[in-house]
């Protein structure tokens, strides 16, 4: 696979930028935001989202089955949790997506700016061919894609093999879609910005799903464990913490590798152009046999 040795790189740069105190400060920030916006959200409609959940449950056609068969397999108290389980699956993609985009404009171009004043990337020239607005719009259409996603395919999630691939895959694939626009938005140009992700699509995917693998981990916790629905506000705020620093080392990890690949190729176009403009050189200058 193309830029493997890259990836590896770039995944060990950011492993070692996370831990640094101003990236665990970018991580802390916008989980406080999120948290204090959806703990206010789910203090004010608990109650009647669980009554008009159990409601629903009970009597659509769609998904009475899944009570009764709980009953039948020896669950009793089915009728107690499974309307509060069903509502923190459902808030789960949610709140994740929202934290995603708000770290998408808030601090990716911060992570941006701190790895670009390295020395390594530090003559890059800036041709700006993303704009906030540009970022905006591609980042509501890329969570609105993910999110019609989930809900058409959360009824299986709760399936042993699925639970452990699709949320990685949904995860991954709008994580390399905000990253990689965002991390470009400011240094490549909207030609340079294409043809990158273009060259490297699996690349960026793979790195996607390996950063939606991690997040995983917390989702799979909060999804199934009695002890989530417990202690629900507790538990909430530990996997958006996780969250946040999985999504800080994956913005870090996408810089480092994008930011490489536009070196890159900013110097192989210098090469071809020296190279032409030698051969004409070459071409004008008179021979004298």
């Amino acid at each position: 696979m193309e830029g493997l040795q890259q990836v590896l790189k770039s995944f060990g740069l950011a492993l070692v930028g996370s831990m640094h105190p101003r990236m665990m400060w970018l991580s802390l920030r916008p989980f406080l935001i999120v948290s204090v916006l959806w703990g206010c959200l789910i203090w004010l409609t608990w109650t009647p989202a669980l009554e008009m959940l159990s409601i629903f449950l009970t009597t659509s056609i769609f998904t009475s089955w899944i009570q009764d068969g709980l009953i039948w397999a020896g669950f009793e108290n089915a009728r107690a949790w499974i309307a509060p389980l069903f509502f923190v699956m459902l808030l789960i993609p949610l709140i994740c997506v929202s934290l995603l985009v708000l770290m998408a404009f808030t601090t990716v171009p911060a992570i941006v700016n701190v790895v670009a004043r390295q020395s390594t990337y530090m003559d890059l020239e800036c041709k700006r061919g993303g704009s906030v607005l540009g970022s905006f719009f591609y980042t509501l259409w890329s969570a609105l894609i993910c999110l019609v996603l989930v809900m058409l395919t959360l009824p299986v999630w709760w399936m042993p093999p699925l639970v452990a691939v699709l949320p990685p895959l949904l995860w991954g694939w709008l994580t390399m879609r905000l990253m990689s626009y965002d991390v470009l938005a400011k240094h490549a140009s909207e030609e340079e910005r294409d043809f990158l992700l273009e060259k490297y699509r699996w690349p960026l995917l793979s790195m996607g799903i390996a950063s939606g693998l991690l997040g995983a981990v917390p989702t799979f916790f909060w999804a199934t464990s009695a002890l989530a629905l417990v202690l629900f506000p507790i538990v909430s705020f530990v996997a958006l913490w996780i969250y946040s620093l999985i999504f800080v080392f994956a913005a870090l990890w996408f810089t480092h590798f994008l930011l490489a690949a536009l070196k890159d190729l900013r110097r192989e176009e210098l090469d071809k152009a020296l190279t032409v403009e030698t051969r004409v050189i070459e071409l004008e200058l008179p021979y004298h046999g």
